[in-house]
């Protein structure tokens, strides 16, 4: 059956949309949240917050573990978050699938990575998706949320659903709604981040508005789950090109012997048609490096050629090794080789403040930098341990001592704990990727 005669099918309200509906809004729903990691978590809190009793569901035995310790391992989920969700009774964690039967929603928050060919690896989803049809009732609410390329929830969940013999809209509801996590960031949080909505069907979509809606504080529906998986990866693609070509400008203006920071500072002033982006050794991650991929790869499975995404995205996935090789022109500038030499990286997760190393550029100007022979060393209190091909390393905290014997210090990730002050004063000379050094006057500082 195709979309469109599921539309037509289910066009009406059911007793069985009316009982869930009115669940809902006296918060009597059971709801569950399968993936508990930087969006699962930070959601189940917020619906527990909003006084729906959660269970969270998670194959990963550890995390079940830490989260009943009341340990969390998400930069912005607090220890006292968790212990007040589960004191309160709101909030339980298993990696039991039997408990679905139980649940009147589902999110389902797992990861939507790239294989090494670039292709989407939708296994994750398809594996919680069996999951849900082996345990689940009539009656319940599905709602994806994990980011994936237009048209996965009707070509790939709803025929699961059908197939265990449930009619979509009428005995079983399906909407997808896209995650807008931005780990670190302590404005926007969950709960006040406007949540987009598409259901396969009009009820599906209200369903999902409803709990939603319940517990943030703006929701917007949308036409189709098409266009709402659709709205995630013009938001990301639209940062990841911006970021290409910041990174160009950064590139062309070091070519030209210009510094791009004060560049970008000047053209902000214009209150009107600019925005700030600004450059870096690259990009990191679970969305900005992955997302335009996912809609890359769609839109060359439907014919189009998206040319310039594919420009930025090449631009982007260039600039660890542009800055592994303006690392090799400073250390000749000095009379000394790469070869042998002691670098040493100051920040290694993918943005500043969080503990989150996926896809971190700095891993692959590490890969760069060894291969050239250099020895490294890092400090970052955010990551302890880094695994880089097999590699282990080991923060090392920035004192004097380290600093001054390392022939070269390079800022990849900018976090806010450290005394930049102090690290030049300390070092022979600073490549600054990330222009953590903004106001301090140093001929040892080379800024991107």
């Amino acid at each position: 059956m195709s979309t469109s005669e599921v539309l037509l099918a289910n066009s009406e309200r059911s007793e069985t949309y009316d009982a869930l509906a009115e669940r809902i809004r006296t918060r009597k729903a059971h709801v569950g949240v399968i993936g508990l990691g930087y969006v699962g978590l930070p959601l189940a809190l917020t619906l527990s917050n909003a006084g729906f009793r959660v269970t969270g569901i998670d194959v990963n035995e550890d995390r079940v573990r830490r989260l009943r310790d009341r340990t969390s391992y998400v930069t912005d989920v607090s220890q006292a978050e968790i212990s007040r969700a589960m004191d309160e009774g709101g909030f339980e964690v298993t990696s039991n699938e039997d408990v679905i039967a139980e649940l009147d929603t589902v999110s389902i928050c797992v990861p939507t990575p790239l294989r090494k060919s670039k292709d989407p690896d939708l296994s994750f989803v398809l594996s919680a998706v069996d999951m849900i049809c082996r345990k689940m009732r009539r009656g319940q609410l599905i709602i994806l949320e994990s980011t994936t390329y237009p048209g996965t929830t009707e070509e790939l969940v709803l025929p699961q659903l059908q197939n265990a013999g449930y009619s979509i809209g009428s005995d079983c509801f399906l909407a997808y709604s896209p995650e807008r996590v931005d780990p670190g960031n302590k404005q926007f949080a969950t709960h006040n981040i406007p949540k987009i909505v598409g259901g396969i069907t009009p009820q599906c979509a209200e369903l999902g508005v409803l709990l939603y809606g319940s517990c943030v504080d703006k929701t917007m529906t949308v036409s189709s789950t098409r266009v709402a998986e659709m709205v995630k990866l013009l938001e990301n693609t639209f940062r990841s090109v911006n970021i290409g070509l910041a990174n160009e400008i950064a590139l062309m203006c070091a070519h030209m012997k210009i510094d791009v920071w004060e560049v970008i500072r000047a053209a902000e002033t214009k209150p009107f048609g600019f925005m700030p982006f600004y450059p870096g050794p690259g990009l990191g991650g679970h969305c900005i490096p992955i997302d335009p991929i996912y809609l890359l790869w769609k839109a060359k499975c439907t014919g189009f050629q998206p040319r310039f995404i594919e420009l930025a995205d090449s631009i982007n996935s260039a600039m660890p090794r542009a800055i592994v090789l303006r690392a090799m022109e400073m250390m000749n500038q000095r009379g000394k080789p790469l070869k042998d030499s002691r670098v040493h990286i100051m920040g290694v997760t993918y943005k500043r403040n969080i503990s989150d190393a996926r896809e971190s550029p700095a891993i692959e100007i590490i890969k760069l930098l060894s291969g050239c022979g250099a020895v490294i060393s890092y400090s970052d209190a955010f990551a302890p341990e880094l695994d880089v091909d097999g590699q282990k390393f080991s923060s090392v905290p920035p004192t004097p001592e380290v600093l001054s014997g390392s022939d070269l210090v390079m800022i990849v990730t900018d976090h806010t704990d450290l005394d930049y002050r102090n690290v030049v004063a300390h070092s022979p000379v600073v490549f600054d990727t990330r222009n953590a050094t903004q106001g301090i006057q140093s001929d040892k500082i080379v800024r991107l």
